[in-house]
């Protein structure tokens, strides 16, 4: 997938005539249709009461629409004068997006005030394009594709966006002052498996109006899949880091044996442990460049991100995880050198389970890419066991989406790795720590832990980097006839461990 990339509820958009209200009366901007009662928990039986019938695929828009062009589709936006809750005291601008292209479904999306729940009308004349448009129609299937979410962040008067939801079961969002980059998935469905993914869609959203002066929004979302369904509340919170709150109630349509929770996708094409492969006047290309997991057990991992020739998959065993999450370390202009992406400037995500996730795995899947516009990287907490048939999960668990995401500790993070060969054989691996007031003066009180499940590695040198003012360790690592090696590393004094646990694939 590009990463720039309903039964009862869709019965007001099939009722919804090629002309909207908002062209017929002269009254701009997004319109809603007639008021029913609402309760959360409306979302939570519809989403039982699909699991129990055989999946049914959704009709999609009309086929003008989905022939569009790349270009095309862009040359399709939404007039802000259209936002709802335009001019009002409301403190959220809800804005839509339309379908095609890779946008097949249109998504059900309703208003919630005071009980009550109002869809949002289609109507193509809330967008704005460009004359070069092809004619498309528009029937009775037609409807809206996502919405984007606006907000006085940082100015009065100026609304800025801090989230999306468009496209399966995706989302993404931006702290204040950051950029788009990492997404987030509802659900992952055998992700990697040979048999093939699963993508479940977000099939319908209801979004509570929120009251003036209010800083936390609330989407509520009907999940359907092929193998399950879900109910969702997102409670979301623009900041530094921006926060989201979600509660997700699984339905298992069928046996469930692979399914990943707090689910992202993010990019990884080079960094400085695959230089040599890439001609590029960049130091650097990604939108993350880890995974960082807080285990169960207290010990905090650091596994850099690789872009593989082949197709990995690897899984981090672990029990009642603390957290988890894809995050981008290297933060200064320098290390990409890129004005127009601005990788530096891009969110890392970190997930905290609101209660005991049990045993499972915070499982890592990274893709072959030559292209810096797919995303390549893909990671999640798979629970042990299968999800039968009939059966519910609940999940609850707080994402956190900024520039420094990740939990406070006192040990030294890591801040970057290299790797390349030496003249007279074998690969140099250093890795930069950060700095700490712990850290002894004298680097040769400070003990080494170097593993690895094949070949044979040097012993370390321990240094001072003169520009971070951490330690930096580096070694060589001998091959031999190894294919491939898993590397465990860490820094530690006396009396306990200096440095999270940095842990690395090698391919040859």
């Amino acid at each position: 997938m590009l990463r720039r990339d309903f039964l009862a509820w869709l019965t007001a958009l099939a009722a919804t005539p090629t002309l909207s209200r908002a062209q017929e009366d002269g009254e701009p901007g997004l319109q809603l249709g007639s008021a029913q009662p609402f309760n959360p928990e409306q979302v939570v039986n519809r989403a039982r009461d699909l699991a129990a019938r055989p999946y049914e695929a959704r009709t999609p828009v009309p086929q003008a629409w989905l022939d569009l062009s790349y270009d095309q589709y862009r040359a399709i936006w939404f007039d802000t004068r259209n936002a709802l809750w335009e001019n009002s005291d409301t403190p959220l601008r809800l804005d839509v997006f339309p379908p095609g292209l890779y946008y097949p479904h249109p998504v059900a999306m309703s208003v919630v005030e005071d009980g009550q729940s109002r869809p949002m009308l289609f109507d193509f004349g809330v967008f704005d394009h460009s004359d070069q448009l092809p004619e498309l129609p528009v029937d009775e299937v037609i409807g809206y594709s996502g919405l984007r979410f606006r907000a006085e962040l940082e100015t009065p008067g100026i609304y800025q966006e801090f989230a999306v939801f468009q496209g399966a079961s995706y989302f993404r969002a931006i702290n204040t002052g950051g950029i788009y980059g990492i997404s987030a998935r509802g659900l992952a469905v055998n992700t990697a498996e040979p048999s093939g993914e699963e993508f479940p869609d977000f099939e319908a959203f209801w979004i509570e109006r929120p009251a003036p002066g209010q800083r936390q929004f609330t989407v509520h979302a009907l999940l359907n899949g092929p193998s399950c369904t879900g109910a969702y509340t997102i409670v979301v919170r623009p900041g530094a880091p921006l926060t989201m709150d979600v509660s997700a109630r699984i339905f298992a349509r069928a046996d469930l044996r692979h399914i990943g929770m707090g689910a992202m996708t993010s990019m990884f094409m080079f960094d400085e442990t695959i230089r040599d492969r890439f001609s590029d006047f960049r130091p650097a290309v990604h939108d993350s460049d880890g995974l960082l997991i807080h285990n169960g057990g207290g010990e905090l991992l650091w596994r850099p991100l690789a872009n593989p020739r082949q197709l990995q998959v690897s899984g981090f065993l672990d029990r009642g995880p603390k957290g988890f999450g894809l995050l981008q370390r290297e933060r200064a202009f320098r290390d990409f050198a890129d004005l127009e992406a601005l990788y530096h400037r891009r969110p890392g995500l970190w997930i905290e389970p609101g209660e005991d996730w049990g045993p499972g795995s915070v499982t890592l899947v990274e893709i072959p890419t030559d292209k810096e516009v797919y995303d390549n990287i893909v990671a999640y907490w798979r629970p042990v066991g299968v999800i039968a048939a009939g059966e519910e999960r609940r999940f609850t668990y707080r994402m956190s989406w900024g520039a420094s995401p990740e939990p406070a500790a006192n040990l030294l993070p890591v801040l970057n790795t290299r790797m390349g060969g030496r003249p007279e054989g074998g690969q140099i691996i250093a890795i930069d720590f950060g700095p700490g007031d712990h850290v002894p003066d004298d680097l040769g009180d400070v003990m080494q832990l170097v593993r690895s499940s094949a070949g044979e590695v040097t012993e370390g040198v321990l240094q001072r980097n003169p520009e971070t003012g951490g330690p930096r360790l580096a070694f060589t690592f001998h091959a031999g006839d190894a294919t491939l090696a898993e590397f465990r590393v860490q820094l530690r004094l006396p009396d306990g461990p200096l440095s999270e646990v940095w842990l690395y694939r090698w391919t040859a």
